[in-house]
């Protein structure tokens, strides 16, 4: 027989008023992610606070250059500004767009956004930077057709797996339904030379078939095919090659070697190191004094750390970690196969390029050369990912419950506009009596 415990809680015992707070309020918090529009609403709330913090750190990491080449520390931050005023409209606007139609818009999106980066390759349009032509310039506007790229990737590819959901287990008719989505994306960026963009849509694509149910051996045979092109891309570019032969070496002692293609990495760990814990301060970052370029750009987040420390960067890393749960919940969530396939994409798209950009910073992967989702500056990169973040809002729109939720919403509000010119008639209508009152008093 078990023998009870002597050692019982006494009997006077009580559980601290404290104790009991705290668990009401954390009861209360996750109440609010009982409602149909909490995706909506905490994905919206993230993705705002990361728009605002990188336009602060690009004010900050850019004030030195701007000024050196501009004649003003705010000339590429107003530009910045002006792109995330631009970007919140789209993303606005995008939201509202019925689920549905985005995969309308799938196919005729596919075949404009090919025509669109083979720009790239007209004279005096097209621009090569940094080894890669994946730039055009017309006048004084400029953009990079490969952020496009990714968007129709996913939605494209959705599509296509969507309509062969029955036959993905064929290997001749998984292939059927890659060739277009996949060779108009990365087929074309790879013409470019842009293996960094190239490798962030890989991944998308792997993350989409994983969703989609593809068996595991088949990621094997993939994973070997786009690693072999990846060394043959590697192998076929000095600029490259020199990068992967520095991170695989490491930091070298020489200091031609880090006057060389080592010297931008090894600048962002000193950003790192010299932050500390608590950071330099907001502003009073050393290596933006055009010691470390890309400061504004690519390695943005070493800024990060730099001035505010590991609570800054830590804050980056956890508005990013509530961006993928709210991506994983609204897969969960939704019903229809084509919303979780293009959901699964964008989110592999957003979240895999922000741990490669902290990869690189961190020299855990070698310098790629990709943009800080929603942090560093470049206006297309901005505005394109605002949209890709409108497309999930719209598909969050439409999670079971949500429309009604919304309807319930606008009724309120409707009826709240209704009243109060009722409320202001009245009120005059109170005020003009009572002037006549004192009016008649005083006679």
């Amino acid at each position: 027989m078990a023998v009870e415990s002597t050692r019982a809680r006494p009997v006077n015992w009580r559980r601290p008023a404290w104790l009991d707070a705290v668990g009401e309020w954390f009861r209360d918090r996750t109440k609010l992610l009982d409602s149909p529009l909490a995706t909506h609403h905490v994905l919206l709330g993230a993705t705002s606070v990361l728009v605002v913090i990188g336009l602060v750190m690009v004010l900050s990491s850019s004030s030195v250059e701007a000024l050196t080449e501009y004649g003003s520390p705010y000339a590429i931050f107003k530009k910045q500004a002006l792109f995330a005023v631009f970007g919140a409209l789209v993303l606005a606007v995008a939201s509202r767009v019925p689920a549905r139609t985005w995969q309308r818009l799938a196919v005729p999106a596919l075949f404009a956004s090919a025509a669109f980066q083979l720009l790239v390759f007209v004279p005096h349009v097209g621009k090569v930077v940094n080894g890669n032509r994946n730039w055009i310039v017309v006048g004084p506007l400029s953009a990079q057709p490969s952020e496009a790229a990714k968007i129709t990737l996913v939605l494209a590819l959705a599509l296509a797996l969507t309509r062969r959901r029955e036959v993905l287990h064929e290997p001749a008719k998984l292939l059927g339904a890659l060739l277009a989505p996949v060779g108009l994306t990365i087929g074309v960026v790879l013409l470019t030379k842009d293996l960094g963009t190239a490798l962030i849509m890989m991944a998308v694509v792997v993350v989409m078939l994983w969703v989609a149910g593809i068996p595991g051996r088949w990621f094997l045979l993939a994973g070997g095919g786009a690693a072999f092109v990846a060394f043959l891309a590697v192998v076929t570019s000095d600029n490259r090659m020199g990068r992967v032969e520095d991170w695989l070496s490491g930091t070298s002692d020489s200091a031609t070697a880090i006057q060389g293609l080592q010297w931008q990495p090894v600048q962002g760990k000193y950003a790192l190191a010299s932050g500390g814990w608590w950071g330099l301060g907001l502003g009073a970052s050393r290596e933006k004094w055009s010691w470390l370029p890309e400061a504004h750009n690519d390695f943005i987040f070493a800024i990060i750390g730099e001035e505010l420390g590991l609570p800054g960067t830590l804050t980056i890393l956890v508005l990013f970690a509530v961006v993928a749960l709210m991506v994983m919940r609204l897969v969960k969530r939704s019903e229809d196969l084509y919303t979780k396939l293009a959901v699964s994409g964008i989110g592999a798209w957003i979240l895999v390029q922000a741990v490669v950009n902290v990869g690189v910073v961190l020299s855990l992967f070698p310098v790629i050369g990709v943009p800080l989702p929603l942090i560093s500056a470049g206006g297309s990169a901005l505005v394109l990912t605002l949209l890709g973040i409108g497309i999930l809002l719209s598909f969050a729109r439409a999670e079971p419950g949500a429309p009604e939720a919304i309807r319930a919403r606008e009724s309120v509000v409707a009826r709240s506009l209704a009243v109060l010119p009722q409320r202001r008639t009245a009120q005059g209508s109170a005020r003009g009596a009572a002037r006549t009152r004192t009016t008649k008093g005083h006679r």
